[in-house]
Parts: structure tokens; C-alpha cells; sequence
């Protein structure tokens, strides 16, 4: 499978799970709005994912997939069976005991990532009862990591993609059923979230076992003693555990500025952290769809041509994936720029979701929209270190843009308030991708290949007459006004679209720049 087709193949699955997930956002601002309870659940919700972020999706696979890569490239897949199996029972083992603390320090955890809600003592409390509940999905979620690592060193890419749909599923269900019926009954509609969270993220791991099976890797655990002993004497996974630490310590940077910031923004205005959490879940959608894509099937080629000792190829494919990335996310960028407050309308607009939540939404969505190239570009600059088994060095730029955003934080939260906050984290991400092409191109991991001057040129014209198109259409239609006409604001933002693509697309194509050549390269 060739890296654009196994690319496509996941953003498609991403564009479809991205899409479930803005459905399930638009329900809960339809049914919830903004407000002290909902910050309750995002901030709930952030505590499971914040781990999840730490210890799965973050330092684990940064570990797990190129250790896993090179082990099948060198070694052969029965011994990487057993490396599989071994990394499994210590994983396993790892996470009973984190979530029995998890469970059991909720109280801390919360006030820890959000002092702010004591200001209403009732949401504190449904935060601590909803952290208490969904806690355990950490446990599916990293097992889910760990099935993902090796579905996608084995080139089985569409399961991973796709499971993500089942936890949106959930929610959705969650909050156009279930609320509704706990509040019949006098519970608290915002539980049924939580309930919704728990049963996604079961679903999430119940689906990836049949496609393990298919393969004959589905991991073994052992819960004996002895067992967990010989996994963790085993050098392939103590090697894994050293890779870890400094992985940890990066993702924990990351984590610890999302923590600052949520602290920070459960001081200002209720419904500041809700904002910012539905302004979060849109950036989500490019970002997914481009830089977690290209990244997730770049990460095991990029360690197959490592261990094979290729830089050539290594280099040309840090080259391809930087091109999309360039190509698809800067007009998106100037998307969210310029057409902030159509789209926050159009989405979530909607019920108890009011004209002063859209304006805020889209203020906070401007802010993360200045770094989207950003935010982007890292998902894959960082893959050409991780798979170099480099953990290090994006570690020390993540600490130092951690304290970047921190000092733009003084400057920035008290004139823009939340989306101070975003604006901070984009202009970091700015940073931080800078950081690691220079990094990657001092050591010689990338060299640009020719013709980079001509295409950015061409990028920049389409995005030019892209932006004075989509600067008429904010302002040619009333899409606050169009919220008792749900249909035409989203025909309308359908057609405007539509447009946009056929302007960027033209002009580049008036450009020379030859599209299908590039997908191909």
C-alpha cells in the first residue's frame, strides 16, 4: 500500500470519525449550552485523557511502534509475537494499578486541574462523581494503543481509524437519549455523558480484537508473577522503558500546559473552559485529518527505513508528508481566520447554545487557528525523531515552549480572556514545529528536496484569493440571524465551501502546480 493511499485511507476514516464527533459536540451545546455543569464533565472528561494522552496514545506508542517496528524487521514476527505479549502483561498490570488510584484520588485530581470550580460547589462535586466513573476508560484507551501500534506496524490501518467513530456514537446516544431520560427521573442530565464515555471506550477495544485475531496477534497476558517478572527482564522492553521515560517527560509538557491553561480558564467567565473545550473539538478536525494521519502511517515506515538504513528514503518521506501538510493546512488555517464565527454558528448554534457562546467558541477558535500549520506540521516532524528512537530532543523543545506559552499566557489572558489561551498554544506550536524541522535538518535526518520555493509560492497565491473570498462570505450572510433557519445556514455554509475548494484548487492549478504528481511522489 502506497503512503498517499494508506494516508487517504485514514484521514477518510478520520473525516468520518471527526465528523460524529462534531455531530456529538452540536448535541451537547444543542442540550447543555455553556455553563458551570458542563465544565464539570469537560473537565472530568480531560482527567481520563489527560492519562490517556501520557501513558497511550503519547509515551507509550512514541515508544511501543518503533521498538515494534524494528523487532519485525530484524528479529521476525514470532519474536515480536513475544515482544507483543511481554509488553501487554506489564501494560495491563500498569493500569489496574492506575486506575485504583485514579478512582480513589478523584477529589485531588479535579482540584488539581480546575481549583476554579469550587466557586460553585455543585460542580465540583458532579466533577468528582463523573472523574470517579470514567477514570477506567484510561484502561481501554491503552489497550486500544497498544492494538493500534500493532495493527499499524502491520499495515492494517482501517480499524484504528475507525474505532474512534464508536466513542462519538456513544456520546451522541448519550446526550439525545440518555440525558433526557436521567432527567426525567431526577438525575443529573450531564451524567449521562460519563455513561456514554465508559461504554465507547469498551466498544473502542471490543472491535480491535477481531482484527488482531486476523492476524494471529492478539497479545497473551499473563497475570502471574512470574511472568510479569520475565516481561519486564526482557530486553526488548526494557529497551521500550527507556524510550518511555523521556517520552513521558515530553508528552507530560504538553499535558501540564493543557493543565495550566484549563486552571486558568475555570478562574475566568463560567462556561470559559466549555468554550474553549468546543472551539478544541473543531481545531480536532484538521488536525486529525492531516497531521495525525500523515503521521500515524509515516511513524512505522519511517522506523522500517531506520532499521534498513535508508536516509534517502527516510528523507523523501519526511519531504512528501511536510508538502501535504503545507498544501492542506494552510488554507484551512486561513479558514478558521476568517470564517471563525459562521462555522462556531453553524455547529453548535443551536438550542441552549446562545448568541454570546457562538461569538466567545469562535474568538477561542481564531486563537488555535493562527498555529493550525503548527499543530499540524508537529504530528509529523516529531515521527522523524521518534523514529530514530529519538526521544530526547523533542523533549527538551516541548520544556522550552512550555515555558514560551507560559509567558505568553501573562501577556495574552488578560486582554483576550480564554482565547488568550489559544493563542498562546498556537503561536507555541508555531515554535515547537520550527524547533524540530531545524533539528531535523541540522542532523541530516531532512533535506528539502527541490522545488520548495516555487511550491510555497504557489500555496500562498491560492490561499490569498481563497481568504478575500471567505472574508465576503462572513460577512454576505447573517449566521447568527439564521438560527431559526438551521437549513439554509448549513446549505449555505455547504456552498461556501464547496466554493473555497474550487477557488484554492483552481488557482493552484493555474499555477502549475501539478497535484496528482505530488500525491504520487
Amino acid at each position: 500500500m502506497s503512503l498517499f493511499k494508506a494516508a487517504s485511507t485514514v484521514s477518510l476514516l478520520t473525516l468520518v470519525s471527526r465528523i460524529t464527533g462534531l455531530v456529538r459536540e452540536l448535541f451537547m451545546a444543542a442540550t447543555f449550552g455553556a455553563s458551570a455543569m458542563t465544565d464539570a464533565f469537560n473537565v472530568a472528561f480531560r482527567i481520563p485523557n489527560l492519562f490517556r494522552r501520557l501513558f497511550a496514545e503519547g509515551a507509550f506508542s512514541q515508544a511501543f511502534v518503533p521498538v515494534l517496528a524494528a523487532s519485525k524487521a530484524q528479529d521476525g514476527e514470532a519474536a515480536t509475537k513475544l515482544v507483543i505479549d511481554r509488553v501487554a502483561t506489564l501494560l495491563v498490570w500498569a493500569l489496574l494499578l492506575t486506575c485504583v488510584l485514579g478512582v480513589a484520588g478523584a477529589p485531588i485530581l479535579v482540584w488539581a486541574m480546575a481549583s476554579g470550580l469550587q466557586q460553585e460547589p455543585r460542580s465540583f462535586e458532579a466533577a468528582v462523581f463523573m472523574t470517579r466513573w470514567m477514570f477506567p476508560y484510561i484502561g481501554f484507551m491503552s489497550l486500544v494503543a497498544l492494538s493500534s501500534g500493532v495493527l499499524n506496524t502491520w499495515r492494517r490501518f482501517a480499524v484504528p481509524a475507525a474505532t474512534p467513530v464508536l466513542l462519538k456514537l456513544e456520546m451522541i446516544g448519550a446526550a439525545w437519549w440518555c440525558a433526557p431520560w436521567f432527567a426525567s427521573r431526577g438525575i443529573e442530565p450531564i451524567y449521562a455523558m460519563g455513561a456514554g464515555v465508559m461504554v465507547g471506550g469498551a466498544l473502542q477495544l471490543a472491535v480491535q480484537i477481531p482484527a488482531l485475531l486476523r492476524i494471529g496477534l492478539l497479545p497473551k497476558v499473563s497475570f502471574g508473577w512470574t511472568a510479569a517478572r520475565q516481561a519486564w527482564a526482557d530486553p526488548t522492553t526494557k529497551n521500550m522503558a527507556k524510550l518511555m521515560l523521556p517520552a513521558l517527560l515530553g508528552v507530560s509538557v504538553a499535558q501540564i500546559s493543557l493543565l495550566v491553561n484549563t486552571q486558568i480558564a475555570s478562574h475566568l467567565t463560567p462556561g470559559s473552559v466549555s468554550w474553549l473545550t468546543y472551539a478544541d473539538r473543531l481545531m480536532e478536525f484538521p488536525t486529525a485529518m492531516l497531521g495525525v494521519a500523515i503521521g500515524v502511517v509515516l511513524m512505522p515506515q519511517l522506523a522500517a527505513a531506520k532499521a534498513a538504513n535508508d536516509p534517502a528514503q527516510y528523507s523523501a518521506m519526511l519531504d512528501w508528508g511536510l508538502r501535504i501538510v503545507v498544501l492542506l493546512a494552510v488554507p484551512c488555517a486561513a479558514g478558521l481566520l476568517t470564517l471563525a464565527e459562521p462555522l462556531a454558528a453553524t455547529l453548535y448554534h443551536y438550542g441552549a447554545f446562545s448568541d454570546r457562546d457562538v461569538r466567545q467558541t469562535a474568538s477561542a477558535l481564531m486563537g488555535y487557528g493562527a498555529g493550525l500549520l503548527g499543530l499540524v506540521a508537529i504530528k509529523v516532524l516529531a515521527p522523524g525523531f521518534y523514529a530514530s528512537q529519538d526521544i530526547r530532543t523533542p523533549v527538551r523543545i516541548a520544556i522550552a515552549v512550555l515555558v514560551i506559552t507560559q509567558l505568553l499566557n501573562l501577556v495574552l489572558v488578560p486582554w483576550f480572556a480564554h482565547a488568550g489561551l489559544a493563542l498562546a498554544i498556537g503561536i507555541g506550536a508555531l515554535i515547537n514545529a520550527l524547533a524540530l524541522l531545524i533539528g531535523l535538518m541540522r542532523r541530516g535526518s531532512y533535506r528539502p528536496a527541490p522545488g520548495w520555493p516555487r511550491f510555497a509560492g504557489q500555496v500562498v497565491a491560492a490561499t490569498a484569493f481563497l481568504a478575500v473570498f471567505l472574508l465576503w462570505a462572513a460577512d454576505a450572510v447573517g449566521w447568527i440571524g439564521l438560527k431559526s433557519a438551521p437549513v439554509t445556514r448549513i446549505g449555505s455554509m455547504a456552498a461556501v465551501l464547496g466554493v473555497s475548494s474550487l477557488i484554492y484548487f483552481g488557482v493552484l492549478r493555474l499555477a502549475g502546480l501539478q497535484l496528482r504528481a505530488l500525491v504520487r511522489r
